[in-house]
């Protein structure tokens, strides 16, 4: 029996997602339409493809909301700030804010880009399939979800994310974040797409630019960490599911983010 229209609407929406964290998912502008030079005639200039998603939102994607300063916030404080907030229309649109979940003490971060429908009815980041694969990926360098591991994403909400959160939603999630990192101080951040990379490292870079080497989280000045963070860059794992022959290049980049901490006597 064929899937109903519903669920296969569903099932191409969250293909649309998994294609848009690999930035092969083109964004399409039509122009306004123009007077022909010769015999004045209107016709539509053809269409223009915009930067990808994650591209279109990381121009700003560090503007912080300075009136809602959460520097100063201890744990039950942020999560009540963080649950609490509809500083943007994401909230409006979500069953519940998806804080993060994990070892609040752990040496390693992991962060992704925004919940999806999973994480949003569980109030987890990385539920479901995209979940299974993030816990594999942890059992392959020998760590476990909660021990030792915190998870977290960009943007704390699912809302009504289409093509990936805007940048002033970014920017409003930005503190909470940070202070999220401040409060724990991993020895490591492991960034999941290229979302989070972006948000990380406060700068757009091509994305093979970014596979396969140590990067630092520096934060911003009052996030008062201790030192530079070392950053990992790597897959998505709902990216993964869709294409698997990626799954090579991230086990690099684990096996990278093991020795690092190795190094470090952890």
């Amino acid at each position: 029996m064929s899937a109903s229209p519903v669920a296969d609407i569903e099932s191409a929406r969250r293909r649309e997602d998994v294609l848009r964290e690999l930035n092969l998912y083109p964004l399409w502008q039509r122009r306004n339409a123009t007077i022909a030079a010769n015999g004045g005639e209107a016709v539509l200039e053809t269409p223009v493809p915009v930067a990808r998603a994650e591209s279109r939102i990381a121009q700003q994607v560090i503007i912080e909301d300075q009136s809602d300063d959460c520097s100063n916030l201890d744990w039950p404080a942020l999560k009540k700030r963080v649950k609490n907030c509809s500083a943007c229309a994401l909230r409006a649109g979500s069953t519940q804010t998806v804080f993060g979940s994990g070892d609040v003490k752990a040496d390693w971060m992991f962060v992704g880009s925004w919940p999806t429908e999973d994480d949003d009815v569980q109030g987890e980041p990385f539920a479901g399939q995209a979940g299974q694969l993030l816990d594999n990926m942890l059992a392959a360098i020998k760590l476990k979800r909660s021990i030792n591991v915190y998870l977290s994403n960009i943007v704390k909400c699912t809302g009504s994310i289409t093509r990936g959160p805007q940048a002033d939603q970014i920017a409003r999630c930005a503190p909470y974040l940070a202070r999220q990192i401040q409060l724990i101080q991993p020895k490591i951040i492991v960034a999941l797409g290229h979302a989070a990379a972006t948000a990380l490292l406060g700068d757009d870079r091509e994305w093979s630019s970014l596979l396969g080497k140590v990067h630092e989280y520096r934060g911003k000045e009052k996030n008062n960490l201790q030192s530079p963070i070392p950053l990992i860059i790597t897959h998505h794992p709902a990216a993964l599911l869709l294409s698997p022959l990626n799954k090579a290049q991230t086990w690099r980049d684990l096996c990278l983010a093991r020795d690092v901490m190795q190094k470090t006597g952890s």
